[in-house]
C-alpha cells in the first residue's frame, strides 16, 4: 500500500470470490448476508501490490445479486407453521438458509494523487470480500466536505446510516466542466438541482449561477434572499434575480443566419438566398456595430433583391415583399430588439443566480434565445481570458460560470432542428478549459443527449 492510498479496511467480512463475471471488469461472490449485499454497497478485496511488500485494496460495487439457495419450497406450504419449525424438525439449523450469488463491478485502487487506477487483475477464487468502511469512502466519493470552501455537499450515501458518508461536489471543477441529472417525471431532478445551486450560493463558494427554466419552477430561490444560512460574516448575502418573460430581451443583431432563419415561417429557396446575403450585407456594412434592427435588415433584403434583378434575367417579384411580412412577424415578437439586451454582465456575477423564466415563450423561440446566451457567453470567457475585451465591456467576463438548463430535451430534442444543438455541442467539447460549465436536467437522457456527447 502507497502512502498516498486511503485504507479501506473492515473488521466485517462479507462473502468468498467465486470468480471472473460476465463482463471482464466484474467478478462474483458468494454470501449469505442478505444485511449488507444491496444493489450499490461498495466491498472490496486485497491483492498483492506489485511494487512493495504491501497489499492493494480494490474497491467495487454491487450491480445485480440473485437467490441461488434456499429453504426448500414445501416448508412455506403450511401457513399455519412457522418456517423455522419445520426447517428445524427436518434438521435444517443454518441461521441463514438464502445464498446469494453478488455480482460486483470494479471500480478500482484509489489513490489520493492519482484517483482511481484499474489494476485489471480479477480476485482468485476463494478470495474474502469485506464491506468497505464509512470514514474510507467519505474520502475516496467527495474531494470536500461540507462545509470547506469549493464544496457543495448534497446529500449522503443511501445505503449506509443517514450523513454517515455525506457526498460534496468540488465546486471548481463542476463549474469548469459539465453534469447532467437525469431521473423521470415527478424523481426529484428540479429538488437535486435547487439544492445544488443553494450550496453553489453560500458564503463560501459564491458561484455566478444562469439557469434557463422552461416551466417556470426555479422562482421559489427568491427565498434564499436574507436567509441567515446564506449570510457571510462579511455581510455577504446572495443574489437572486428572477427574470420573467417579459423581462428576456435578446438583441437581433447578436443572432446569426439560422437564428432568424429558425424564427421565420417556411421559406422558398429563393427567399433563403436573399435573406442570407442580405444577412451577410448587414454583417460587413455594420460589423461591430449592436444596433441594428429586423428594418435594418428588411432594407437589405430589398438591396439584395434589386441588385439581382439588375443583374440578371430575374423578373422583379414577390420574394422581398414577402420577406418583408415575415420578418415584421419577428420585428412585433416582444423578446427580440435593436437596442435591449441580457448581455454576460446582466446575467453573471459572483454570488447571484439569474433565472430565465421561459415558461410563456414558444419552443423555437425558446431555442433562439438559449443559442444566443449560450453563444454570447462562451465568447465572453474566450475572449476574457485571451484578454481581446476590456472591463467596462458588456461581454467582459472574469470569473467561471456555471449554466443549468431544466428540461434540457426541449432546446435540443434529437429529432428535431434546434439552434441550441451546435453550441452545446461546442460547449461540451471546448468549455471547461475557458471556465464555462453546463449542467443538463432532463428525464429523456436517451433521445438526445447521448447524441451531443457522442459527436462531440
Amino acid at each position: 500500500m502507497t502512502s498516498a492510498a486511503i485504507p479501506l479496511v473492515s473488521s466485517y467480512t462479507i462473502g468468498t470470490v467465486k470468480g471472473p463475471g460476465e463482463d471482464g471488469n466484474q467478478y462474483v461472490f458468494i454470501t449469505t448476508d442478505n444485511r449488507h449485499v444491496k444493489i450499490g454497497e461498495f466491498v472490496y478485496y486485497e491483492i498483492r501490490n506489485p511494487n512493495s511488500q504491501g497489499t492493494l485494496q480494490i474497491l467495487g460495487k454491487i450491480s445485480a445479486r440473485c437467490l441461488i439457495d434456499h429453504l426448500p419450497d414445501r416448508i412455506f406450504a403450511d401457513t399455519e407453521i412457522s418456517p423455522e419449525t419445520i426447517a428445524a424438525l427436518v434438521g435444517f439449523a443454518h441461521p441463514n438458509p438464502e445464498i446469494y450469488e453478488v455480482t460486483v463491478d470494479v471500480v478500482g485502487h484509489f489513490d489520493l494523487n492519482l484517483g482511481f487506477m484499474n489494476p485489471r487483475i480479477t480476485p482468485d477464487p476463494g478470495a474474502k470480500v469485506y464491506l468497505a468502511n464509512d470514514e474510507a469512502l467519505k474520502r475516496i466519493l467527495s474531494k470536500k466536505q461540507p462545509g470547506e470552501v469549493g464544496a457543495a455537499y448534497i446529500g449522503s450515501l443511501l445505503l449506509r446510516e443517514p450523513g454517515a458518508v455525506p457526498i460534496a461536489l468540488d465546486v471548481k471543477e463542476l463549474v469548469s466542466t459539465h453534469m447532467t441529472i437525469l431521473a423521470g417525471t415527478g424523481s426529484g431532478k428540479s429538488y437535486t438541482a435547487g439544492v445544488l445551486v443553494e450550496e453553489l450560493l453560500l458564503p463560501h463558494n459564491r458561484a455566478a449561477v444562469l439557469i434557463f427554466d422552461p416551466h417556470g419552477e426555479y422562482g421559489t430561490l427568491t427565498e434564499l434572499r436574507g436567509h441567515e444560512a446564506f449570510v457571510g460574516d462579511d455581510g455577504y448575502a446572495p443574489k437572486v434575480q428572477v427574470l420573467k418573460p417579459e423581462n428576456v430581451k435578446i438583441r437581433i443583431s447578436s443572432l446569426d443566419y439560422y437564428d432568424i432563419l429558425s424564427l421565420l415561417p417556411e421559406m422558398s429557396d429563393r427567399q433563403q438566398s436573399i435573406l442570407s446575403k442580405a444577412f451577410d450585407l448587414m454583417r460587413k456594412h455594420r460589423k461591430g456595430d449592436y444596433r441594428w434592427d429586423v428594418q435594418d435588415l428588411i432594407r437589405a433584403v430589398y438591396e439584395v433583391d434589386s441588385q439581382e434583378t439588375e443583374d440578371g434575367d430575374i423578373k422583379t417579384g414577390t420574394s422581398a415583399p414577402a420577406l418583408e411580412w415575415k420578418l415584421e412577424r419577428l420585428a412585433r415578437s416582444p423578446y427580440f430588439h435593436a437596442f435591449d439586451h441580457l448581455a454576460p454582465k446582466d446575467l453573471f456575477e459572483p454570488g447571484q443566480v439569474t433565472v430565465l423564466q421561459m415558461n410563456e415563450i414558444s419552443q423555437e423561440e425558446q431555442q433562439v434565445i438559449c443559442a444566443a446566451v449560450l453563444r454570447q457567453s462562451s465568447h465572453a470567457r474566450m475572449n476574457t481570458l485571451k484578454e481581446l475585451i476590456q472591463p467596462g465591456d458588456e461581454n467582459y467576463l472574469p470569473y467561471p460560470v456555471f449554466i443549468l438548463l431544466e428540461e434540457a430535451h426541449r432546446f435540443a430534442p434529437a429529432h428535431e432542428p434546434s439552434r441550441c444543438k451546435a453550441v452545446i455541442r461546442t460547449i461540451l467539447s471546448e468549455g471547461r478549459k475557458f471556465g464555462l460549465g453546463v449542467g443538463l436536467i432532463t428525464q429523456r437522457p436517451a433521445s438526445w443527449i447521448l447524441m451531443c456527447y457522442l459527436n462531440v
